[in-house]
């Protein structure tokens, strides 16, 4: 059940009725400019990942203490949102 060479005939002329050859070969060039981009960038894009992974990341380390919360505080705030979530 695909597309056969009388429908895709059809479809190409529809469109060149539509559009006119002028459009056509306008669209046509545009296309073939944003595929070629399209493809020098995500070659660009492989480039610069294989570059970039030969370098280990650098590690940031923090100044002081990590911020410390108590349990009772935070299983408090858990079982009222759960509470509140019910249907009454």
């Amino acid at each position: 059940m695909g597309i056969g060479m009388r429908e895709l005939i059809v479809i190409l002329l529809v469109v060149l009725v539509v559009f006119g050859t002028k459009k056509l070969t306008t669209i046509g060039s545009d296309l073939g400019n944003a595929v070629r981009g399209f493809k020098k960038a995500m070659s660009d894009g492989e480039n610069d990942e294989s570059a970039s992974n030969t370098t280990p990341p650098r590690q940031i380390r923090s100044e002081g203490a990590d911020a410390e919360f108590p349990e009772s505080k935070t299983r408090e705030a858990a079982q009222s949102t759960q509470k509140s979530d019910r249907p009454a």
